[in-house]
């Protein structure tokens, strides 16, 4: 651990005047818990975005979270911080357009990430690739400074925490990720109460869509890879969200006989959003072809091709990987 860079992250933070504080687009429980828990520790010189346009807004799964609707958004967000602090964002290219300029014209940039793909794009950068999420990582970094945790604080941490590791389900959930939980339960995380805000709170029509993603799924190789296709005709018959999306791979990879799931998401600009998940293959390695990123075995990528061609070419990548 190198307190050298954490000082001076501290110290920025302390002499910045105006700090903006970024989540990774397409937002999850990890990007917005930690981002909200920074908020709640630096105070009113810290905005938050959430990167997302003003039609599209929070999702709804986490408006719960403390601070969290004084966010901006992509079409009100201003040029004025001298301090933006990216957290798990895991490439610069999970910063978008107008938040980029913004991101770029800052006196200092900082990233706080546990990605192991990360390469350090900021002018300092906290990467801990072992981690389960970056709330743990800001959980330790508070933990290291003696900065006292509040229950707020704690709620977004534990949040962070347990949507990044699917409710302590994945290989990411190590002993000291556990002993973290349960410190944020001491300082006041309702656990109990949380898991049914992230995870018992889904509107009907977020249900039937994924019914009939889910349906529509391509089994292939023997049924070892499941591919789910999602046209924009998709999200207009349930007036769906793209947070919709979020638990699909993860339904898909439960299945005995998957070996890597995937979830590709036709987009206006003629690209296609790719999420992978697999229990025993690095789903990162395929996405690289692609100059994706993620964790070994949870993945994404922006394929710059339509649905079709996007999907010919990545079970092309899946079958390599696979030895098929």
């Amino acid at each position: 651990m190198n307190i050298d860079i954490l000082n001076r992250i501290f110290n920025e933070i302390e002499c910045a005047k105006k700090i903006l504080i970024v989540s990774h687009v397409n937002p999850d429980g990890d990007t917005l818990g930690t981002m909200c828990a920074l908020k709640l520790y630096i105070g009113d010189k810290a905005d938050t975005l959430v990167q997302t346009s003003a039609s599209a807004g929070i999702p709804d799964t986490y408006k719960f979270l403390p601070e969290i609707n004084l966010s901006k958004n992509l079409d009100n967000v201003e040029n004025i911080y001298d301090l933006v602090i990216a957290v798990d964002v895991a490439s610069i290219d999970r910063i978008v357009q107008k938040a980029r300029v913004i991101f770029d014209n800052a006196k200092t940039t900082i990233n706080i990430d546990h990605h192991k793909t990360n390469n350090g794009y900021g002018k300092l950068n906290w990467v801990i690739g072992d981690a389960s999420s970056a709330g743990e990582v800001l959980y330790n970094i508070f933990k290291t400074k003696n900065i006292p945790v509040t229950k707020d604080m704690a709620e977004c941490l534990y949040v962070s925490i347990l949507t990044d590791t699917g409710g302590f389900r994945y290989e990411n959930t190590k002993p000291e990720t556990l002993e973290t939980a349960a410190q944020l339960i001491k300082l006041g995380a309702d656990n109990s109460d949380l898991a049914k805000k992230c995870y018992n709170n889904k509107p009907k029509n977020m249900i039937l869509f994924q019914s009939e993603i889910i349906s529509k799924t391509q089994f292939l190789f023997d049924d070892k890879v499941a591919i789910a296709s999602i046209t924009q005709k998709d999200y207009d018959k349930f007036d769906a969200k793209n947070e919709y999306t979020e638990g699909i791979a993860e339904t898909l990879r439960t299945i005995k006989s998957v070996e890597v799931s995937a979830v590709l998401k036709e987009n206006d600009n003629g690209c296609t959003k790719v999420s992978l998940r697999s229990d025993n293959i690095d789903v990162c390695e395929i996405v690289k072809k692609f100059n994706g990123g993620g964790h070994i075995r949870a993945a994404g990528c922006t394929i710059k091709k339509p649905l079709k061609i996007a999907e010919e070419l990545l079970v092309c990548e899946i079958e390599k990987c696979l030895n098929l």
